[in-house]
């Protein structure tokens, strides 16, 4: 009975080694895939680590891939701008060279083609896609964003002011809020008087021609620092356009692309050396840009944290693009049309055709000048977000590899030491093999004997 006990014991002893060598050589054989790590069990450590490894990893892919695409994204759009900014400057030229007085008719009509040519090439390039996506309409991205009325219609005329009569007429606008309310342009007026007149939208005061053109520099002269008085340069005020309460909008007679709602409509009368004058809106009969995006900006974000719409932001707008006017700014009661430039060198592009020089003289290359200049500042932002998106995929791609060395440390097996390993368990398994042969007992009837 004693027998029998110890030679089971001896037996169960010896099995279990045999196993266990057998499980070491399969183990080693399972990491000759170059993986250490199979099962938790493998180790627990190890194991842990591998998995938040792998999670910044893969943290890291996804936004790396955030990157590529928003540079690729950028890319297409500088592109386009780049193309654009150089159209707005043949535009500023040949508006240059149109408000030379000695061009004749044929002159003014042969750039009045060339600029439309230029301008519908501008619309074009306004409708860039990548892929099937457009890449200047906002969020609305799979809507074609710009288009040109086939008809012309009347929109209202701005006088567009140059930077010394934005200083003089911004100083002192009465307006009645804390607004940044700088002035950039008037309204255009006509008096039955047959006269001119500006009219400030932001305060209701309304100036002639004549001073607005050159009368205020006589201050300027004597004062440089002098700015408007409404009560002495203003020839007449209309009620109710003054301060962020008043009733009188530019949205009341204009869409916010400048196009008159209703042309026979007065804004009021001035009294000008006693006598009653009646306004009406000037106007230019001409194409209109229309933007079928929105102003919403498309985030490819970078990193995990806070979101930060500026840095994120990967695309630009119809807005960004072609600003706004006095017809679709913050004051004017409109919402942004997107095409604000765009329909500014459409006027500019009709006072060509009806060769009116001093128009182009004055307000024609201030208008190309800030069309340019808008178009500009907004290539020059893009490019700024571009180069960080650039730098933040090298940063993405040097984390990658410190990742990816990590991994490998801790889930990549040492080939020279694993076939080193292999070999001891493939030999201590084939000894206990042999070995069992010669001291195992051959059957049952042994154990008896």
């Amino acid at each position: 009975m004693s027998i029998r006990v110890s030679s089971n014991q001896m037996i169960y002893s010896y099995k279990k080694s045999l196993n266990e060598a057998n499980e070491r050589q399969d183990k080693y054989m399972e990491q000759g895939d170059g993986n250490k790590l199979h099962r938790p069990s493998d180790s627990s450590v190890d194991y842990t680590k591998w998995m938040r490894y792998e999670t910044a990893d893969t943290e890291n892919n996804s936004y790396t891939d955030n990157v590529k695409t928003g540079i690729s994204w950028m890319k297409t759009s500088d592109a386009a701008l780049a193309n654009m900014t150089n159209i707005q400057t043949t535009i500023k030229e040949k508006t240059t060279n149109a408000a030379n007085s000695h061009n004749n008719t044929d002159d003014m009509q042969a750039i009045g083609k060339e600029m439309m040519a230029e301008i519908q090439e501008l619309v074009s390039l306004g409708n860039t896609q990548t892929g099937d996506r457009y890449v200047f309409a906002g969020q609305s991205d799979t809507t074609q964003p710009f288009s040109m009325s086939e008809k012309e219609v009347d929109r209202g005329l701005a006088k567009t002011l140059d930077v010394a009569q934005q200083k003089y007429f911004s100083g002192a606008s009465g307006v009645d809020d804390a607004t940044d309310r700088s002035l950039t342009q008037m309204l255009s007026l006509k008096g039955d008087d047959g006269n001119t007149y500006y009219l400030n939208t932001m305060d209701g005061n309304i100036y002639s021609k004549d001073f607005v053109d050159t009368g205020y520099k006589a201050k300027v002269r004597d004062n440089a620092d002098a700015i408007v008085d409404p009560t002495t340069d203003a020839v007449g005020k209309l009620a109710n356009w003054s301060g962020s309460t008043g009733t009188e909008k530019v949205s009341k007679y204009f869409k916010n692309t400048g196009e008159i709602i209703n042309a026979n409509t007065s804004p009021g009368t001035i009294t000008v050396d006693g006598k009653t004058v009646t306004l009406s809106f000037e106007t230019v009969h001409q194409k209109i840009a229309t933007y079928q995006g929105d102003a919403k900006y498309i985030s490819m974000t970078k990193k995990n944290g806070t979101i930060e719409p500026q840095a994120d932001t990967v695309n630009v707008t119809g807005p960004d693009i072609f600003g706004t006017d006095i017809f679709d700014d913050a004051n004017s009661g409109n919402k942004a049309s997107g095409t604000a430039m765009l329909n500014e060198l459409l006027t500019v592009h009709k006072k060509v055709l009806s060769v009116d020089h001093a128009w182009l003289s004055s307000d024609g290359m201030t208008v190309a000048d800030e069309a340019h200049a808008t178009t500009v500042n907004t290539e020059t932002k893009l490019g700024a977000r571009q180069a960080l998106y650039e730098s933040v995929q090298t940063m993405f791609g040097n984390q990658g590899e410190v990742i990816t060395s990590d991994i490998t440390n801790v889930m990549g097996t040492d080939v020279a030491d694993l076939a080193v390993k292999l070999m001891e368990a493939q030999t201590v398994y084939n000894m206990g093999l042999a070995l069992g042969a010669r001291i195992l007992p051959a059957s049952l009837a042994d154990y008896l004997s």
